[in-house]
């Protein structure tokens, strides 16, 4: 009884007026330890670094193999004794589907970012309901994507309507999954660790994905049609019979790659979710509810920083893109290694994992501008190496090695600097809160809206240059046009990414200043907390 009533008296004496009280019970100033910094653990970095590992590993194996799979692998056998694989996707049709696809996927970031702001806060958090039950239907979709339908007539439809479906379901998982990152700690050392662990993570993913869809499809001999210029295509029944069994080959392994991927895709989506708690800012507690979303997009959108940073990406982004999406088809026509690009994408991405920790310890010792300079830039001597030179499998493979070097910078960059962006928002707009999603899906949003652009652009370039279905060599024109996709188009795309990052505004110096500003932010928030304790007990003593 005693404990409870001083307690209560202490409370009334933190919030009457001293001179009310008597000398004997003014209260003793109590030292205010400082706060103990947020620490996560690496099981808790681990386990959110792994829920990057889906998206990474079904995007690589779309963005590598969906156009290749599509020109010359979605086929049906059926009509075999009339045509030799008269149902076919033709490059224009595939180059509607590949846009198509990735428009409504960036269509679909900020649908899903509203949807998520309107989200209430449950037991398990806003954010991981979404990643959970989008999970097994996700899986579902993707396996469908590499089905080949027995009504070939309507395939390209097939194709368009569940590439759709499952680009909603992995924004579904992947926009809550990167706005997590602003949950998990309000640290800012924390937090540009984790998303360390999450880029050598999703690093990894791109390596497995490569090796799973690369090494099981490279298994399968895909069959191909002489030139008719050159040798005769082969027409006898026995000629027939044997590429048919070869395409059926091929399109299993295809399922049999997608079934394993689809089985990665549901353990590390369980991994995130028993691992991860969200976090509450202790600030956004105290707000009734969050901003209306196209209030809040207005204000994101009119965020100097974010535009700059979003605009100087878009271009780099795109570059890298363009890469990925023509990587196969350049290796195999153009440089003639038609059964090694699978390795060669192994070599990049092996490059890129290990490089990771490295360019995490330089953003920290010389600051991201810089680390996006040096990077981003070191992409551009090799691919005008890969412009000059002669085919040569040994050169190939060493500028593969150190591309890889580039594109670890351009998977950690943009997700470290995201999080200072939005620092320097809540500064700004201190009663804002709610608009991580908006932050994150309209990022990804352009990124996607980009990758669409340089997939439809690219077939579409390829189909007017001539490209052959299917056919064991190509035309000069198209060789010509696969070379300039992979290294003059992104070389002067990334030189224009790097000119905007010149505006870009947070340096080290601004970084420091918002973590400093934000820190007493929460202070201020966390002893308002607590006076509002205290009113309550007063209220009821009195």
């Amino acid at each position: 009884m005693a404990k409870g009533e001083g307690a209560e008296s202490g409370s009334a004496a933190g919030l009457l007026p001293t001179g009310i009280l008597q000398a004997g019970e003014r209260p003793a100033k109590v030292k205010k330890e400082p706060k103990k910094k947020q620490q996560l653990s690496i099981c808790n970095k681990l386990c959110y670094a792994v829920g990057g590992a889906p998206y990474q590993v079904t995007g690589c194996a779309l963005g590598f193999f969906l156009q290749i799979y599509l020109l010359d692998v979605a086929q049906k056998d059926e009509g075999v004794v009339f045509c030799l694989f008269p149902f076919q996707v033709d490059p224009f049709p595939a180059s509607i589907i590949l846009f198509v696809g990735r428009a409504w996927d960036a269509f679909t970031d900020p649908l899903v970012g509203f949807c998520i702001s309107k989200s209430s806060w449950t037991r398990l958090g806003r954010l991981m309901p979404w990643i959970i039950f989008s999970t097994p239907l996700a899986i579902i979709a993707y396996f469908l994507i590499w089905f080949v339908p027995d009504f070939p007539q309507v395939q390209p439809l097939w194709y368009l309507l569940f590439y759709c479906l499952f680009e909603t379901l992995v924004t579904c998982f992947h926009v809550p999954y990167s706005a997590l990152t602003m949950f998990i700690s309000t640290e800012q050392s924390e937090r540009d660790s984790a998303t360390a662990y999450r880029m050598t993570v999703e690093v990894l993913g791109t390596v497995l994905g490569t090796a799973i869809q690369g090494q099981i499809v490279g298994q399968a001999d895909t069959p191909c049609l002489q030139d008719p210029n050159g040798s005769a295509v082969a027409s006898d029944s026995a000629n027939r019979t044997q590429s048919t069994t070869s395409l059926r080959d091929t399109q299993n392994a295809y399922l049999l790659a997608a079934g394993v991927i689809a089985s990665i895709y549901v353990i590390c989506a369980v991994i995130l979710t028993l691992g991860v708690r969200e976090q509450r800012e202790p600030y956004e507690t105290q707000q009734a509810e969050p901003i209306s979303f196209f209030r809040g997009l207005r204000l994101v959108m009119s965020h100097g920083p974010y535009i700059k940073l979003i605009a100087g990406f878009l271009f780099t982004s795109l570059a890298f893109m363009l890469v990925e999406g023509n990587f196969a088809l350049f290796c195999t026509y153009t440089l003639g290694f038609r059964n090694e690009f699978q390795n060669l994408l192994l070599a990049i991405m092996l490059s890129a994992t290990f490089t990771i920790p490295v360019w995490q310890w330089f953003l920290t010792r010389f600051g991201k501008k810089t680390a996006v300079y040096v990077g981003i830039s070191s992409a551009v001597p090799f691919l005008i190496l890969v412009a000059l030179m002669e085919s040569n499998l040994i050169v190939t493979y060493v500028v593969a090695v150190a591309a890889g070097i580039s594109v670890a910078a351009a998977f950690l960059l943009p997700w470290s600097m995201l999080p200072d962006v939005i620092d320097d928002f809540h500064l700004k707009q201190p009663h804002s809160h709610g608009t991580e999603p908006i932050f994150f899906s309209f990022y990804v949003f352009f990124t996607k809206f980009a990758s669409g652009v340089s997939l439809g652009i690219s077939t579409l370039s390829l189909d007017f240059a001539g490209y052959q279905t299917r056919g064991c060599s190509q035309p000069a024109r198209v060789r010509f046009t696969l070379k300039m996709l992979v290294t003059m188009a992104p070389i002067v795309l990334i030189l224009l990414g790097l000119l905007l990052f010149k505006l870009y505004p947070i340096d080290e110096e601004k970084r420091r200043q918002n973590k400093k500003a934000l820190q007493a932010l929460r202070d201020e928030a966390s002893s308002s907390g607590c006076s509002d304790t205290d009113s309550t007990e007063l209220a009821s003593i009195l």
